[in-house]
């Protein structure tokens, strides 16, 4: 019993204590907690709604936020927040104290000095068929996915089966970065270059029956059909059952490529004695490009039309966007009397008026020297510009100087920017000597041509042959410790006379001049 009210007392005496201690932290002020919160934001990207904010306090204890009004949260940290909006964050602690502060979200564009370039290369369809292709390409940032009219995006710049048309590519980057280029599949003519010929025979109908025929053939091409006055066309180029009149026969291929002929059957053929001449002018394409043209004219008659290649008629003749090769124009006039030219279109070069002019600078070999290969050539060139230079037909290098040469000829080659070439054959040729070193070996050949322990002809007494006139460039300090000072072995040997004063002073000017072959 006395420990139960022992225990009793203890915990009233722990709870007044609580009580009091818990009054004493109520009875600060606001002022004197120094309550007050920071609030710090993060942009969100551009479209998207991935903005943040993050709360932290101080002064006092328990802190909770709230967000534009909304209900308080312990942590302090907002995520998915929209763009171009002010939020207003308040905060409070235990004892009730508050703060508010406003915070602004931008927005990030993850574009910002980003180009996306796009290039495509295409393959035209065939006629009436949906097989061109597209491949495009894009530069700028990497993991790039592409998108044919606004489809949906894959891995690949690669769009097949397309009919002719116009197409937009886009390409879009992982952080939505866009690039576009627009491209056009045309249509394969597989007419081009293909003239089809039509010939007929005829049987003229009796008068005022129809037992007239005609029997056409054809070449330029395989497969043909035939049609009458533009009717269905049949396997067969027999048509009978025709009266008398102005018949229009035209022969397809299996590409579909057109010839036609006129036959009058029993009446006058309207092109009897009609000569259509066709006169053209052209404009020849750069290299590899369809920017050539041909401009025809036509004699024989009025109202005239024109086709190239066996194609559609038009009023107008001339034909644009042209390549390399050859085309054939017909005109027909009014009462469809046909005429025919060739005309064959060349690529223009672009080398063809620029005249390069190559200026060498030779240095030419200065034989006993090291290295041996000492000469040099030095190329200027003109009328053009962007050079590069080459020799005997090797690569191509942007310096116009090529050292370490020997005596001989090269084939020194120029290149512009445009590619233009031009050769030129330049000689490298080995120095002559010079009169001092001329007049040592003068000397060496009348006093060493004979007699015992020789070094000429052939001889190579104490190992020195002189024969080779970069053997006595190279042993010149022992020509003059023998010859002149005597440091070495007297020469020439008995019964020879040694050499005279002037002689000697042969010697003496060439090693005083520096003893070199050019001295």
């Amino acid at each position: 019993m006395k420990r139960s009210i022992i225990l009793l007392l203890v915990a009233m005496l722990f709870v007044i204590s609580n009580f009091i201690g818990c009054k004493h932290d109520m009875s600060l002020t606001c002022e004197e907690i120094h309550f007050s919160i920071t609030a710090t934001g993060t942009d969100a990207l551009l479209n998207s709604e991935n903005g943040s904010i993050t709360v932290s306090a101080s002064g006092g204890k328990q802190f909770q936020y709230s967000l534009n009004g909304g209900p308080f949260i312990d942590t302090g940290y907002f995520s998915g927040l929209a763009p171009f909006k002010e939020y207003r964050v308040i905060g409070h602690n235990s004892t009730g104290c508050s703060d508010t502060v406003m915070v602004s979200i931008g927005s990030l564009d993850p574009c910002k000095g980003i180009t996306i370039a796009v290039s495509a290369t295409k393959v035209d369809a065939s006629a009436n068929q949906s097989n061109g292709s597209i491949s495009a390409t894009a530069t700028g940032a990497s993991g790039i996915t592409y998108s044919l009219n606004g489809g949906a995006f894959q891995s690949t710049g690669t769009f097949n089966n397309l009919a002719p048309g116009d197409y937009t590519i886009t390409a879009k980057t992982a952080a939505g970065c866009l690039g576009f280029t627009q491209t056009t599949i045309g249509t394969l003519n597989p007419c081009a270059g293909v003239t089809v010929a039509v010939t007929s025979t005829q049987v003229n109908p009796t008068t005022g029956q129809s037992n007239g025929s005609i029997t056409a053939s054809a070449t330029g091409g395989s497969g043909f059909t035939y049609s009458i006055n533009n009717g269905a066309f049949q396997n067969s180029g027999t048509f009978t059952g025709l009266a008398t009149g102005n018949y229009t026969i035209t022969a397809k291929n299996s590409n579909g490529c057109t010839g036609v002929t006129t036959v009058a059957l029993g009446a006058t053929n309207p092109c009897a004695g009609i000569t259509v001449t066709v006169t053209t002018s052209q404009v020849n394409p750069s290299t590899g490009q369809s920017n050539g043209s041909i401009t025809a004219s036509a004699t024989g008659g009025t109202g005239f039309t024109y086709s190239v290649n066996g194609g559609a008629y038009q009023t107008s003749g001339t034909f644009s966007n042209l390549g390399a090769g050859t085309y054939t124009i017909t005109a027909k006039n009014s009462n469809g009397c046909l005429g025919t030219k060739a005309v064959t279109l060349s690529a223009t070069s672009t080398c063809t008026s620029v005249n390069i002019t190559i200026t060498p600078a030779v240095t030419n070999v200065v034989p006993c020297s090291t290295p041996a290969a000492n000469g040099s050539i030095t190329i200027t060139a003109a009328g053009s510009s962007g050079y590069t230079y080459n020799k005997n037909g090797g690569a191509y290098q942007a310096s116009n100087v090529f050292p370490s040469l020997t005596a001989g000829s090269y084939l020194m080659g120029v290149k512009d920017a445009n590619g233009c070439t031009k050769t030129q054959t330049v000689t490298v040729s080995a120095s002559a000597s010079g009169p001092l070193f001329a007049a040592v070996r003068n000397l060496i050949t009348t006093r060493c041509s004979s007699g015992s322990g020789c070094h000429m002809n052939g001889g190579s007494a104490a190992g020195y042959n002189f024969d080779n006139d970069c053997n006595i460039v190279t042993y010149w300090s022992q020509i003059n410790n023998s010859c002149v000072t005597y440091t070495l072995k007297k020469m020439p040997i008995s019964p020879q006379a040694l050499l005279t004063t002037t002689e000697k002073a042969v010697i003496t000017n060439w090693v005083n001049a520096g003893h070199k072959f050019t001295n």
